[in-house]
């Protein structure tokens, strides 16, 4: 039986969330948007748990914020009703499962072309539902999105006419600011993105349209665009687990997601491998790095190995040791695995399936 035993009875490589540092994040951030006068919506992109979604609504979130269509599928399922998808869901495919979903859930969507959003429209009439519509600014991160201002006007306008579309707002993601070091230039490009898409909902209201939702906002993000005048709610979810690219990006939580690994190899006095290579935690945003363990840094993922760099023998770290990593990006890792184990005091009290995993359609 798993539940109840140690954390050093996991076998390895598994992942892991510290309950107590976790619920101190989440508890963190529902107080600093509540603060701000903003709504919570977090995204679970990275979080792939609808456990831990219920832990954020519990503490204040007003819904979640889904990436794909599969996820919003998995929280509805779970008994979560007011979700954001955050993107774009295009093909006749995707459209039938989208109004059908909407009788399970209060889904809504983003659109930034009419096209899609005629079909989401002529779906949901057929079903004999209304959808909820969010229209796409591009901010400057140069991905999805219709051009602030006029052209999003005039795209917002078609939208609202639609038979079956409830339009609700509009949504962007200033994404290309977060990596930014320098705070001042940080601060001053983001407000600069931001204001693009509160100028355009300032339009569309001043136009006749009802503008309930300027939706915007990640982790390395939110400290300036939950104070923005106009933004309505932030979308900031893998700040719960605050990896070590979000402490980069400038959050300031506890760090509670890791990796747990057991050293195979000491071949040298200054080298270490553990079993826990790319297909158990990824590096490509921000290499995982060891946890309380001076002298060693992990330097090289393989796909079943990681290579640790020490600084001499007198590292003390031998075959069998485990060794305990801050993950580099959740966004990135949760989704490798199976399960989750929720560790609290050094015992298992919860093993979570990662029902979000593998959702890419």
């Amino acid at each position: 039986m798993i539940v109840g035993s140690s954390k050093s009875e996991l076998d390895t490589p598994a992942l892991y969330v510290d309950l107590d540092l976790m619920e101190r994040n989440i508890a963190a951030l529902a107080v600093y948007f509540r603060k701000a006068g903003v709504a919570w919506r977090p995204h679970t992109k990275g979080i792939k748990v609808p456990a831990i979604a219920h832990k954020l609504l519990a503490a204040g979130a007003i819904g979640v914020t889904c990436a794909k269509l599969s996820e919003a599928e998995v929280m509805a399922a779970a008994g979560i009703r007011d979700i954001l998808i955050a993107n774009q869901v295009v093909g006749p495919t995707k459209v039938t499962r989208l109004v059908n979903l909407r009788r399970h859930a209060d889904v809504m969507v983003a659109v930034d072309n009419l096209d899609n959003a005629g079909a989401i429209s002529r779906a949901a009439g057929d079903a004999g539902v209304t959808v909820r519509v969010l229209v796409e600014v591009n901010t400057g991160l140069n991905r999805c999105g219709v051009a602030p201002g006029q052209p999003a006007l005039e795209l917002a306008r078609e939208v609202a006419a639609l038979p079956g579309i409830a339009f609700a707002g509009l949504m962007g993601w200033e994404g290309h600011v977060v990596g930014i070091q320098d705070p001042d230039e940080k601060r001053a490009r983001c407000q600069e993105a931001v204001s693009s898409l509160v100028r355009t909902a300032d339009l569309c209201q001043n136009a006749g349209l009802d503008i309930q939702i300027v939706s915007c906002g990640g982790s390395g993000s939110y400290k300036i665009t939950s104070h923005i005048p106009g933004v309505t709610e932030i979308q900031a979810g893998g700040a719960v687990f605050c990896d070590l690219t979000y402490r980069r990006y400038g959050v300031d939580l506890d760090f509670s997601l890791f990796v747990v690994a057991t050293v195979i190899s000491r071949p040298t006095a200054t080298r270490a491998v553990v079993d826990a290579g790319r297909k158990a935690m990824n590096g490509e945003a921000t290499m995982p790095q060891p946890r309380d363990l001076p002298g060693a840094s992990l330097i090289k993922l393989n796909a079943e190995h990681g290579i640790l760099q020490l600084e001499g023998p007198e590292v003390p770290l031998k075959v069998g040791d485990r060794v305990d990593f801050i993950v580099g990006y959740g966004d990135n890792t949760v989704f490798l695995h199976d399960q989750l184990y929720g560790v609290r005091g050094g015992k298992v009290e919860v093993v979570w399936g990662v029902q979000g995993r593998g959702k890419l359609a």
